[in-house]
C-alpha cells in the first residue's frame, strides 16, 4: 500500500482480526434476538438506537450505518409492527423524528436476558492479558468517541 506506514499496515491487518473474531462469533446470539423478536436482526438494531432518544431518518442511518432507502425500509417495518412512531420533526418540517413506542421497549426489554458470552478464546486469557486487552480496548474507544 502506497503512503501506509508499516504501522498503519499492521493497525489494519489487526482491525481486520478483530472484525472477523467480533462478527464471526456474534451469530448465535443474534439468532437468538431474531427468535425472541420475530423479526430480522437489523429491525433490533435500529430500535436500540432509539432507545435513549427520537431520531431523524437521517441520524438514524449514519447511526446504522446504511443508506436512506434501507433505513426507511426499516422504520416502515417497525411502524406497522407498533413499536416506533414518526412526528414532524420540530425544527425541520421536511423532516420525521422517529421514537420508540411502549411495545418496542417492550421488544428491547425480551432481548435483555439474551446471553451474549465471549469466545472461549477470550474467556482462556490470563487475567493479566484480560487487562492489558480492556486497557488498549479504552485507549481505542477514546479516540473514537472523539
Amino acid at each position: 500500500m502506497k503512503g501506509r506506514s508499516k504501522a498503519g499496515t499492521e493497525a489494519d491487518r489487526i482491525w481486520q482480526m478483530l472484525v472477523a473474531l467480533v462478527m464471526d462469533s456474534r451469530g448465535d446470539w443474534r439468532r437468538k434476538v431474531s427468535e425472541v423478536t420475530g423479526m430480522p436482526f437489523s429491525r433490533w438494531r435500529a430500535l436500540k438506537r432509539l432507545v435513549d432518544a427520537p431520531l431523524s431518518l437521517r441520524e438514524l442511518a449514519e447511526l446504522m450505518n446504511t443508506d436512506a432507502p434501507a433505513t426507511t425500509v426499516a422504520v416502515n417495518d417497525l411502524e406497522q409492527r407498533g413499536l416506533v412512531e414518526r412526528r414532524p420533526h420540530p425544527d425541520n418540517a421536511r423532516a420525521k423524528l422517529v421514537s420508540i413506542t411502549a411495545a418496542g421497549r417492550r421488544v428491547m426489554d425480551s432481548t435483555r436476558s439474551i446471553a451474549d458470552h465471549a469466545p472461549s478464546a477470550l474467556s482462556e486469557l490470563r487475567a493479566a492479558d484480560l487487562v492489558a486487552l480492556a486497557r488498549i480496548l479504552k485507549t481505542i474507544s477514546a479516540h473514537v468517541e472523539k
